[in-house]
């Protein structure tokens, strides 16, 4: 026998999972993590003129900043999409077990 939270979450999953599955959706909600996680790095370059000179110096002498930029890009699509997939893949889960066990 369910729980009503968990019959709750059954009729919640069965209504959102296709919307959910897509990879537009993924990313569109999994974006803004994604920049949080990968915002740091971006920091971390900008302000190490302040806390270590010479490797601004090097940094911008022998660093091409559009690398940098693509490569935040690139970590913060690649953790959004995996976040939400991942995140996906636990509701499923969590659905297809309820589902056995209330048949």
């Amino acid at each position: 026998m369910l729980t009503k939270e968990e019959l709750d979450f059954v009729k919640y999953w069965e209504a959102n999972r296709e919307k959910q599955s897509t990879l537009k959706y993924q990313l569109m909600f999994g974006l803004p993590l994604g920049v949080l996680v990968s915002l740091p790095i971006l920091i971390n370059f900008l302000m190490a003129r302040f806390w270590y000179r010479r490797a601004d110096a090097v940094g911008t002498s022998q660093f091409n900043p559009l690398v940098l930029v693509f490569a935040v890009v690139i970590i913060a699509v690649f953790v959004g999409i995996f976040y939400k997939k991942f995140q996906w893949e636990r509701n499923e889960q969590r659905y297809l077990e309820l589902t056995r066990r209330k048949n």
